[in-house]
This record gives structure tokens, sequence and C-alpha cells, in this order.
């Protein structure tokens, strides 16, 4: 008496490969930037209203061209303090930002963008595209990506 499978054909299963996710997928493009001639006090303002630590510094074409944070931000206090003056009114983006900008590439493996931060110690990377800015991914951003992983395959 022969015995009969009722399981049915058998198929090999078939591999779900799941596209890398890519820092464009969670980089932020509604930023919030600044110009070189814009005061320290406007800057410091707009820091503490937004909640934000620091920004991308643009020119007219919207291309990056430093990054202004708190730091250097109270590099300026610290500075007029030390002299027992007040804010000089006359402190600029310009003159406090960070003109060495180390950027991120918006097609990068969010993963790789991880160890990137780990590697730099920075908080935030602009994205820049064909000489324009087009967003900026934090820390945060990433910890966002890795938390809807949860469960999945890491790649």
């Amino acid at each position: 008496m022969s015995f009969k499978s009722f399981q049915g054909r058998r198929t090999t299963a078939t591999k779900s490969e799941s596209a890398p996710i890519l820092v464009s997928d969670y980089m932020s493009t509604k930023l919030i930037t600044f110009k070189e001639n814009q005061p320290i006090e406007e800057v410091i303002d707009t820091l503490i209203r937004n909640k934000i630590s620091g920004g991308p510094v643009v020119n007219d074409k919207n291309e990056l061209i430093g990054i202004i944070s708190e730091g250097d931000c109270m590099k300026q206090i610290s500075e007029s303090r030390y002299y027992n003056l007040p804010v000089d009114s006359n402190n600029t983006v310009g003159k406090a930002m960070v003109r060495q900008v180390e950027t991120i590439d918006g097609t990068m493996n969010i993963f790789d963008a991880a160890n990137k931060f780990l590697e730099s110690k920075r908080r935030r990377f602009p994205i820049v595209e064909n000489g324009k800015l087009v967003g900026q991914i934090s820390q945060k951003d990433v910890l966002k990506a890795a938390m809807t992983l949860k469960g999945n395959t890491w790649k």
C-alpha cells in the first residue's frame, strides 16, 4: 500500500530581499537655515524658540557654506563675558560658524550613517545634492529608522 502526501507540492521558499533603508528615507527636508550675515542674537533666539541645537548656513543659492551650533553661539557669549562686555551686536553667523562641514550622501545606508555618527561624534549631518542643501539627518532620525525595523532582519 502506498502513502499519498496531503501536503501538496513543495516549492522552495523564496527569500524576500528588502531594499536597504537609506538616509534619504529619514532625513528632514524642512530645515531652519541661517544666513552668513545674520546676527548671533537672532540665531540664539531661533535655536531656543524652535528647540534645536544648530542648523545649516546657506547662501542665496541654497548652497551649504557652514553650520552654526549652540556651542558656536556660546563661544561668542563667553568671549564677551571674558572681556566684561555685552554680546557684540556686530557678531554674525559668518564669524562664528564652522565652515568645514562634513556631509552625508542621501543614498547612504542608514546603518552606515549610524557608524559615521559614532566615528565623528557629530549630532547632525547635512545632505547636499548637486551643490544644494536638500536635507539633514540627525542621530534621532537614525534611531527612528532602527525602531521601524524592530522585529525585522537587520541588514
